[in-house]
């Protein structure tokens, strides 16, 4: 229970048998799904690979409490319990995914090609994993070396001729294991709006390799070796006249040295690397360069953690390390460079056979901002075999990223400036020696000190029933208190009639509300699963502003204002009120048929204040709730062989003004080869 995965276990039967669902990421040791003490779910291959889904982004929107939401230069990232994608930790096999220009990672970059399974933790995870790990964590862990000679290829070919191509190659003999995952994926992109002459996502076309050493020194020491190289190039139209060339170039390697010391000690030293390039320019039909932008960030964390198991019922994982991050950007007033120091601990026990306690903290100092310390309980209770509670309170965090510190951007054509919070003195002193500042709003002074990192206490209870042998469910109360939320405000007006804007901590938000899920099977053959969350997620400054009556509206713009009330306050925006899944899985063995239907539906979410009184009020405009609907189908043919078709958005669904990610009904053809 206790022990972290040390080997290869694959091939030991009794161990899979004993460990269905293993889960690591919420305690980063071996423990059964069904009993964390902690909300989280798992994403296993077999769904993946049934749900003939190429990108982790589509997997990822259709649990329950995740939605992906495009940001404004068409990177998708996850909301999780109604937290944006810049607060949700992103992980592929234990180690962080850089890369977030704007505070979001983009997930379409990520194939599922050669995933074991995703591991999804709700709720502040920083007494493990640091920095932006405030609202939960994502885990991508990818299939390792097993015993034997086997490999496979993938293709499917949808509609916008999306074309997506892959092979992987596994050996593992006595001690030695090698595996290589190779994917080209390719899109001729799609236009949402007919009569603009610009695509809504222009044609691209990315590259993903994988390799994978695992070696065997004795039966006490092992290595795991892994590298990743992904590439994409894409041709940019920006306007009528302005067209370009964005790249990606991203690396990342990972070495893990395990070593047993004895039946109760294990030792883990690990070493992380990663480089994300981004470049992009956009040239005049002359063949001017318009503009040229640029992104380089590298990451290096070494880290020794060791485990202690006390007894079968108690045991320690502690660990020490150092993240050293550094970023050349377009726009920055500096190449900056991050350190953070950390060490964490945790205690797992069980006190009795019915009752798991879960407490750990851990530490991270850094150069650029204060310490943070972040601690975290949780408890599970099992009243008998099919009844158990589980609740949990942790501490979240997220640092002020570069953008936020370094940033000096002033858009050429409408003439506004944004400045990081480090940044503001030096360049508004200069801005005023030039004569563009007409009138300082914020003090300078206030810039002296030290921006706080964004906190949140995450708290977690809920209860999980198993009504019968085919039929389980759960339901998870949460609520995210975050302080110290970073957002821009104006702090200067310029000469040109324009603002500068600069980041700050503003007051407390929350989100709170419930998640539901069960899954009933009756038979290996039919699997039914459905899930729903209820959101709310809210400025505590506007409740009381709406509360006092200080927020009016007006029916149209000529219409006398009248006063609002609390109820009349909707929240933050891009967030809906409701989400739901069902999920139902079919297979008929006498045909070699695997079959599924898929439905995710989104309520109304408003992305604009439009009656101008500066909060989203149930008299603004809405974007209309919608619902998608995915089939596939898997015949297998002489053992080998599967033939895969399907309809993505089955009911043709789009929106041209609002949402850029949904492009509309995809079909498609897929086909697996093993060997």
């Amino acid at each position: 229970m206790f022990s972290q995965e040390t080997k290869d276990t694959s091939q030991d039967s009794l161990k899979v048998e004993t460990l269905n669902e293993v889960f690591i990421s919420a305690t980063r040791t071996l423990r059964q799904l069904s009993s964390l003490p902690l909300p989280a779910q798992v994403v296993s291959k077999k769904d993946i690979e049934r749900s003939n889904s190429i990108r982790l982004n589509d997997i990822l929107n259709e649990q329950t409490g995740l939605i992906t939401v495009p940001d404004f230069g068409g990177g998708e990232g996850i909301q999780l319990q109604g937290l944006d994608a810049q607060y949700t930790l992103i992980l592929i096999d234990g180690v962080p995914l850089i890369g977030r220009s704007a505070g979001t990672l983009d997930l379409s970059r990520i194939s599922v090609g050669n995933i074991k399974q995703i591991e999804i933790v709700k709720g502040a995870s920083s007494s493990l994993y640091g920095n932006e790990a405030l609202g939960g964590v994502i885990n991508i862990i990818t299939e390792k070396p097993r015993t034997g000679f086997n490999g496979s290829i993938n293709n499917r070919f949808g509609s916008f001729n999306t074309n997506d191509l892959s092979t992987s190659i596994n050996y593992k003999k006595n001690k030695l294991g090698i595996s290589a995952f190779i994917n080209r994926y390719s899109s001729g992109g799609y236009d949402l709006i007919e009569n603009d002459n610009l695509n809504t996502v222009d044609p691209f076309h990315n590259y993903t390799f994988n390799t994978k050493l695992t070696y065997d020194f004795s039966d006490a020491i092992n290595m795991f070796v892994s590298g990743r190289y992904y590439t994409q190039n894409q041709d940019v139209i920006a306007t009528e006249t302005l067209r370009g060339k964005s790249t990606i170039k991203e690396w990342n390697t990972h070495l893990q040295l395990n070593q047993t010391y004895s039946e109760k000690w294990n030792g883990y030293l690990e070493f992380y690397a990663s480089r994300y390039k981004a470049n992009e320019y956009l040239n005049e039909n002359d063949g001017s360069r318009f503009s040229n932008s640029f992104f380089n960030q590298l990451m290096l964390r070494p880290e020794y953690r060791i485990a202690y198991n006390i007894n079968e019922n108690n045991g320690f994982i502690a660990g020490i390390g150092i993240t050293h991050e550094s970023l050349n950007r377009t726009d920055f007033t500096e190449a900056p460079i991050f350190n953070s120091p950390y060490a964490y601990l945790q205690y797992d026990t069980n006190l009795t056979k019915q009752l798991n306690l879960l407490l750990g903290a851990r530490f991270d100092n850094h150069n650029k901002y204060k310490s943070q310390f972040s601690p975290k309980g949780a408890i599970r209770y099992v009243f008998n075999e099919k009844l158990a509670f589980k609740g949990s309170i942790g501490y979240g965090f997220k640092a002020p990223d570069f953008r936020q510190l370094y940033f000096d951007f002033t858009n050429a054509t409408v003439g506004y400036t944004v400045l990081g919070y480090n940044a503001v003195p030096a360049t508004i002193t200069a801005l005023e020696a030039q004569g563009q500042i007409a009138n300082i709003i914020v003090p300078i002074s206030e810039f002296n000190n030290q921006i706080n990192p964004e906190n949140s206490t995450s708290i977690n209870i809920g209860v999980d029933y198993k009504i019968s042998a085919s039929i389980t469910s759960n339901i998870n109360m949460f609520r995210n208190n975050i302080d110290n939320l970073i957002d821009t405000r104006i702090i200067a007006n310029k000469t040109n009639g324009q603002n500068v804007f600069s980041y700050y901590n503003i007051n407390e938000v929350y989100t709170q509300g419930l998640e539901f899920n069960t899954h009933w099977k009756p038979s290996n053959l039919l699997k039914v699963s459905a899930g729903y969350q209820l959101l709310y997620a809210k400025d505590i400054e506007a409740e009381k502003a709406f509360k006092n009556g200080e927020v009016f509206a007006r029916d149209s713009p000529t219409s006398p204002a009248f006063q609002l009330n609390k109820s009349d306050y909707f929240g933050l925006y891009n967030r809906s009120r409701h989400m739901a899944n069902i999920k139902l899985f079919y297979t008929i063995p006498k045909w070699n048929l695997e079959s599924n239907i898929r439905t995710t539906y989104r309520s109304k979410y408003g992305l604009f204040d439009t009656n101008g009184n500066g909060y989203l009020d149930d008299y603004d405009d809405f974007v209309s709730g919608y619902t998608i609907v995915d089939l596939a189908f898997n015949k297998t043919f002489y053992k080998n062989f599967k033939l895969g078709l399907g309809i993505d958005n089955l009911l043709n669904f789009t929106d041209t003004q609002n949402i850029s990610n949904i492009a509309g009904r995809i079909i498609y053809g897929k086909l697996n080869i093993q060997f």
